[in-house]
């Protein structure tokens, strides 16, 4: 498992609540131990507590991305910096389950399960793999989706650094409203020319008569 792939757990968990139109997803343990996906082994360890600490790391997580996108690169790293620092991780090399094609394994970094509970097996990760993100890519690397109310975490992978939406959803969405934006303020310009045009022709009226 690479240790990019680690970054994803930060995005899911940031993601489980929208707070612009009041919805949160993580409410049961079992919508916690979706969090997981296929790591199930830290998953059943979570309990009814695990619902409110993880809501309390989404919290720091959210506000990592927030900082970067403000571009308070400081901030954005003092506050990982501090999740990295209560949540520590033992990575560990690793070659299970992948060969090459004399055999022999195909050696990894992974980071060991031994949490005390769910929160912080998945904390630990989830920070990890922001961290190895953000020094990898760049800070204006996390960002937050434009297309409002949507204020989804993202990872910009994209060779030009131009990601701006968390989906293909929310780009197609703010495209169209940008299109009938423009359309409106062309209607409005049109308008506005032909009663100019109008109030012209009556000056020019009035002032023959």
């Amino acid at each position: 498992m690479e240790l990019a792939y680690y970054s994803d757990y930060a995005v899911r968990l940031v993601n489980s609540e929208e707070p612009a139109r009041d919805k949160d997803a993580l409410t049961s343990v079992e919508a916690v131990r979706d969090l997981f996906g296929i790591n199930a082994t830290v998953a059943r360890r979570a309990t009814d507590a695990d619902v409110t600490r993880f809501r309390s790391v989404r919290a720091r997580l959210r506000a990592v991305f927030e900082a970067a996108d403000t571009g308070d690169e400081r901030l954005a790293v003092d506050l990982l910096n501090s999740l990295l620092l209560e949540f520590p991780v033992s990575p560990q090399i690793s070659g299970h389950d992948k060969r090459d094609d004399d055999g022999s394994p195909l050696w990894h970094m992974h980071l060991a399960d031994h949490p005390s509970n769910a929160t912080a097996g998945y904390a630990a990760i989830a920070a990890m793999g922001l961290a190895f993100h953000l020094t990898e890519y760049g800070v204006d690397r996390l960002g937050l989706c434009e297309a409002a109310p949507c204020r989804n975490a993202y990872l910009d992978t994209s060779t030009n650094r131009s990601r701006r939406y968390c989906s293909d959803r929310c780009a197609t969405r703010a495209n169209v409203a940008a299109y009938r934006a423009r359309k409106r303020l062309e209607a409005d310009r049109s308008a506005n020319t032909g009663r100019a045009a109008e109030s012209a022709q009556r000056a020019s009226a009035n002032g023959e008569r």
